[in-house]
């Protein structure tokens, strides 16, 4: 079983790549982030030829999540539903295929002090708030998505230039660490212990070349899941060429009893 999560950065800029991604890379479920475009705009037919419904949570020039799966999708649930009044689509969740999997688009914070990382502090929290309330560590779960968080400094290629920022801030590693105590498991740092490999590069001063980026895209999932992990890599071609996103996907990979696990 194999669990993909990308921040696309666009569906409509990015939709012949999404779909040259789904033929080459064959996933069975496909988390995406940042489709920027309303449900119409989403090309589901395109999708559905090549065995894949879809749950969406999109929103018009910004945010917007959706999950992807080659099984039945049931189960869904849009935002936390916490009784707080959140216009953005940031986070879905979905059962198929024997498992839960949530697409998360955590907020960038833009400065620190400023409201937007008020409100990534508070997001982040309303999250903790979700997975305490609707996870149980028994059952195979996976929280995937664009954190907006690297966890550690060794997630980070030049971490003197990003300590303090919105990414790298002592509080939202913190948040993080929560959701890592609430049983959930890091799988790409099960693989890769000694950090990284790197997510995301800005598209400015040439930072993919430098290999100058961070990991902040991440699939953090329960034992149940965990256990069965047999592979957690980057798709570092994918951010390569004309017309790419700025993220790569993270690609997870399960042994067949994953889904029965429990």
């Amino acid at each position: 079983m194999k669990i993909v999560t990308w921040n696309v950065n666009s569906v409509r800029v990015r939709h012949d790549r999404l779909l040259a991604f789904v033929d080459r890379a064959a996933p069975d479920v496909l988390c995406l982030q940042e489709l920027k475009c309303v449900d119409a705009q989403f090309p589901r037919d395109a999708l559905r030829s090549r065995g894949y419904g879809a749950a969406l949570f999109g929103q018009k020039t910004y945010n917007g999540v959706a999950v992807l799966s080659r099984g039945d999708i049931e189960s869904v649930t849009r935002s936390f539903d916490d009784g707080e009044d959140d216009p953005q689509s940031r986070f879905i969740c979905v059962a198929t295929m024997g498992v839960r999997v949530a697409s998360a688009y955590i907020p960038n914070g833009s400065l620190v002090g400023s409201d937007k990382w008020a409100y990534k502090l508070r997001w982040l929290e309303r999250l903790n708030s979700w997975v305490r309330a609707n996870v149980r560590p028994d059952e195979p779960f996976a929280l995937c998505g664009d954190y907006n968080i690297a966890p550690d400094d060794q997630d980070v290629r030049v971490p003197a230039e990003w300590s303090g920022s919105t990414l790298c801030h002592e509080a939202v590693r913190g948040a993080y660490a929560s959701l890592l105590s609430l049983g959930l498991v890091d799988l790409v740092r099960v693989r890769h212990p000694e950090g990284g490999p790197l997510t995301w590069w800005d598209y400015r001063g040439g930072a993919f070349f430098k290999d100058d980026g961070l990991r902040i895209d991440h699939v953090l999932a329960t034992a149940p899941l965990a256990r069965r992990l047999t592979s957690a890599v980057v798709d570092r071609d994918e951010r390569k060429g004309e017309g790419a996103s700025d993220h790569a996907p993270v690609i997870v990979t399960f042994d067949e009893a994953a889904a029965s696990s429990g």
